[in-house]
C-alpha cells in the first residue's frame, strides 16, 4: 500500500531552531487571553447578562463536553475521569439537558446555530438513546443553519456500527478519531492499545453510515516513540485517507494532570527529537498529498480547513484551528469554556458543584474574564499569527478601534527570534519566515500583554 512503501523513502530534512527555543515554554493560544487568567469574577449572573445582550441574529456555534472514558490514558490533558458503568453518564446526560434548557430560558429558540462540537473525555461514550434525545433537545432550541458542522470526538476502541449509525441519524456530519500512535510499545507507554485495523475499520463504519468527513488525531513528542514510530503512524494514518490530520506535540504538564505521572519522564523525546519528530510528521503527510494549515494540522486540498486558510478565513478556538466564522462560542458541561463577544466563561470543573448549580436554576459559570480594548487588539493580532503567519499591526488597530497603539515592548521582544530568521518586522508588519512557523507560538507570545503574570505552560514545540 501507498503509506508501507513511504516507510523506506521519506528522508528527514530537520527545521534550524536554537535549542533554546525549542526547549521554551508558551501558552497554545486557543484563547487570548489565555485561560490562567481567568478569574471568580465572571460568574453565572454576568454571563446570563451577556447572553442576554447578544443581538438574535447572532449566529452560534455550541461545544459539549463529556468528562467521562472507558479508560484513562496518560498522556491526556482534558478534563475527564473513568465511568466505571453507566449510570454516572446518565446521570451526567440529565444534567447537560437541564443546562440546554436554562439556555433556552435566557436565550428563547429558534437562535441560528453555525455549528457544534462535541469534545471530552469520550462523548460517544453516550448511548445511542442519550446522544439522540440531546440532539433532538439542541434542534428544539436552535435553528440548525444549512451548511452547519456537526462534529463529535470518537475512541475508535470503543465504538460499533450500531453506534456510528446513531450518530449519523442524530445529524453528525464530521468526526475526529483519536490515533497519537499506532506503535504498539508507544500504546503500552501512555495505556491506550489501539490496532491500527481498529481505527481502519471504524473509519470504514463511519463513512459507511454517510459521516464522511474525518479527521484523526495524532501526537509526537510521546514516551519511547522514535522517529521510526512517527514516519509509520503518519504513513498509516494516511492510508485511511482522513480529510484532516492533526499533529500536536504532547504537553507533559503533571502538575495539572496527576496521571501523566504514570509516564516516564526519562522516555520523553528531548527537545531537538521532538523538532525532528514534527518534521518527519509533516513531510510524510505532504508526499501524501497533505497540505499544511496553521501550526499542527493538515488537510487534504479539497477540505474547507484548507480552503479557509487560503481565503483568510481559518480561525482558532477551543478545538484547535476550525473553519468556524461564529462570533459566539458557548460551553456547555463540567469545565465547558464559552467566548463571547465580552468575554469568556467558564462552567465549573467540578462535577457535584456543576450539578448542584443546575439543580438549583442557576447557570454553572464560575470563572472568565471580560475584554478590555487592548485585549481584544491583542488577540486579533496573536489569532492573525497564528492562523496566517503574518500581521499588519496598525491595520489590526485601526479596525479594533486603536489607531496608533503602541507595539513598541511587543516588536522589541520579537526582535531577538527575527534576528534568528524566524520572523521579519517592516514597520509595523510582522511576517513569520517559514523556518519560524514551527514556534509560532512564541512570536505570538510576544504580543501577550499577560505572559509573566501567572500560569506555566507546555512547551512551544
Amino acid at each position: 500500500m501507498a503509506g508501507r512503501c513511504l516507510r523506506a523513502s521519506v528522508h528527514l530534512a530537520v527545521t534550524s531552531i536554537p535549542t533554546r527555543l525549542a526547549e521554551a515554554q508558551a501558552p497554545r493560544y486557543t484563547s487570548y487571553p489565555t485561560a490562567p487568567h481567568f478569574h471568580d469574577g465572571v460568574d453565572g449572573e454576568v454571563y446570563r447578562g451577556w447572553l442576554e445582550a447578544l443581538p438574535a441574529e447572532t449566529p452560534l456555534s455550541l461545544y459539549l463536553h463529556v468528562p467521562f472514558c472507558h479508560q484513562l490514558c496518560w498522556y491526556c490533558g482534558c478534563h475527564t475521569a473513568v465511568a466505571n458503568d453507566y449510570k454516572r453518564v446518565g446521570a451526567y446526560v440529565g444534567l447537560l439537558r437541564r443546562e440546554i434548557g436554562l439556555l433556552a430560558e435566557v436565550l428563547g429558540h429558534g437562535r441560528p446555530l453555525s455549528g457544534l462540537h462535541w469534545g471530552g473525555g469520550t462523548p460517544s461514550i453516550l448511548s445511542a438513546e442519550d446522544f439522540t434525545a440531546v440532539m433532538a433537545q439542541l434542534r428544539e432550541v436552535f435553528d440548525f443553519q444549512d451548511g452547519a458542522e456537526l462534529a463529535i470526538e470518537i475512541d475508535p476502541r470503543h465504538l460499533t456500527a450500531e453506534k456510528a449509525e446513531a450518530l449519523a441519524g442524530a445529524g453528525i456530519n464530521r468526526a475526529s478519531l483519536g490515533v497519537q500512535d499506532f506503535n504498539p510499545h508507544v500504546q503500552d507507554a501512555i495505556n491506550r492499545v489501539q490496532p491500527f485495523e481498529t481505527t481502519a475499520a471504524v473509519a470504514g463504519m463511519l463513512r459507511d453510515a454517510g459521516i464522511g468527513a474525518l479527521n484523526v488525531d495524532l501526537m509526537y513528542g510521546l514516551p519511547h516513540q522514535g522517529l521510526n514510530d512517527v514516519k509509520q503512524t503518519a504513513a498509516l494514518t494516511a492510508e485511511i485517507r482522513p480529510d484532516r490530520v492533526s499533529v500536536f506535540g504532547y504537553a507533559h504538564v503533571p502538575w495539572m494532570k496527576k496521571h501523566q505521572r504514570m509516564i516516564d519522564t526519562q522516555a520523553l523525546p528531548g527537545a531537538e527529537a521532538r523538532l525532528a519528530q514534527a518534521d518527519l510528521a509533516e513531510r510524510v503527510l505532504q508526499l501524501q498529498g497533505y497540505r499544511a494549515v496553521g501550526l499542527d494540522h493538515f488537510a487534504l486540498p479539497g477540505d474547507p480547513l484548507f480552503r479557509a486558510a487560503g481565503e483568510g478565513k481559518l480561525r482558532r478556538n477551543f478545538q484547535g484551528y476550525t473553519t468556524d466564522q461564529a462570533e459566539v462560542l458557548l460551553g456547555l458541561g463540567v469545565s465547558s469554556i464559552g467566548n463571547l463577544p465580552q468575554g469568556y466563561a467558564q462552567n465549573d470543573k467540578d462535577l457535584v458543584s456543576y450539578g448542584k448549580a443546575l439543580r438549583g436554576g442557576r447557570l454553572p459559570v464560575v470563572r472568565g474574564i471580560a475584554l478590555t480594548a487592548e485585549d481584544r487588539l491583542r488577540r486579533a493580532v496573536i489569532q492573525a499569527l497564528m492562523c496566517d503567519f503574518a500581521v499588519d499591526l496598525d491595520a489590526q488597530a485601526a479596525t479594533q478601534g486603536q489607531a496608533g497603539f503602541d507595539f513598541s515592548e511587543s516588536l522589541t521582544r520579537l526582535a531577538p527570534l527575527a534576528d534568528d530568521g524566524l520572523a521579519s518586522i517592516d514597520g509595523g508588519r510582522v511576517q513569520v519566515s517559514p523556518e519560524g512557523r514551527r514556534v509560532v507560538r512564541l512570536i505570538a507570545a510576544c504580543f501577550d500583554g499577560y505572559l509573566g503574570a501567572g500560569g506555566r505552560h507546555s512547551r512551544a514545540v
